[in-house]
């Protein structure tokens, strides 16, 4: 009884969206992912983080938009840039980029009280294969996660999708974070867990929209948080990669509000 009503509480507290919301979100979401695809060119040895990001803080300003994560519960940048063996929630610094470096950079816009939130890979210069080959794993693992999404689908068979994939191709799943409600608001329920069983969880249903975020390890899947109270990096210093997509279930499936304008979203 105790988990039923747990499971409708969750359901009551989940918003969907009508056609309103799916225009400001894919208005949004281009945003976000224009600004990804022109920092492309800029992901080089020699430029700093801190360099990327004061170019993102630009780009929302140029147009009109402003970025989530600036002030959000004290973060102080307007994005987030992970390195490496960094996780998530990398904090922009200026220590040069290095060659063979692979880096993740999370945008979210707020754009007329929409929220377009992607990441996306970047290799810094020449890198080696077993870099390229997470990459290209997880961008799989993303878009196998998408795949799953339609109504009536549960959330577990997104997560089964995601972690199958990374397990059978020798990597791991992170799973101390997970995709998220978006919309009107930076994070919403539900929780997108990027593991799972097929059939078990949530139902989708039309109008629910959310992120789709991966975050899957050459190593263990085991994290810890950095004193800085937001870097989060593999205990084991293995590499790790994540993409992530802003999507809205659709009545027939699903649609993905943060592809790349200029077709830059694969590894």
């Amino acid at each position: 009884m105790q988990n039923a009503l747990s499971g409708q509480r969750e359901k009551a507290s989940i918003h969907t969206y009508g056609e309103e919301g799916f225009v400001g979100m894919r208005r949004a979401g281009q945003l976000a992912a224009t600004c990804l695809d022109e920092l492309t060119e800029r992901v080089k040895p020699g430029v700093t983080t801190q360099e990327l990001d004061d170019f993102v803080y630009d780009f929302a300003l140029q147009h009109d938009a402003l970025p989530a994560t600036l002030n959000y519960r004290g973060y102080r940048k307007a994005s987030c840039i992970s390195l490496n063996h960094v996780v998530c929630h990398g904090i922009p610094n200026d220590k040069p980029l290095k060659e063979g470096d692979i880096a993740n950079i999370d945008v979210t816009f707020i754009l007329d009280g929409w929220h377009g939130d992607s990441s996306r890979m970047y290799a810094v210069g020449q890198i080696k294969r077993a870099a390229e080959r997470l990459m290209e794993v997880t961008y799989e693992c993303l878009m196998r996660g998408i795949d799953a999404v339609k109504p009536g689908a549960t959330l577990g068979d997104i997560g089964h999708a995601i972690q199958s994939y990374a397990e059978a191709e020798r990597c791991s799943v992170v799973r101390d974070f997970c995709g998220h409600g978006v919309g009107l608001a930076f994070h919403e329920p539900p929780n997108i867990l990027h593991y799972g069983r097929p059939g078990e969880g949530l139902a989708l249903e039309p109008g629910m929209i959310f992120t789709i975020e991966p975050m899957i390890n050459l190593g263990r899947p085991h994290v810890k948080l950095l004193n800085d109270g937001w870097t989060a990096v593999t205990r084991d210093r293995s590499l790790t990669a994540q993409y992530e997509h802003s999507v809205g279930v659709t009545e027939d499936g699903v649609e993905i509000f943060t592809l790349s304008p200029a077709g830059y979203g694969r590894p």
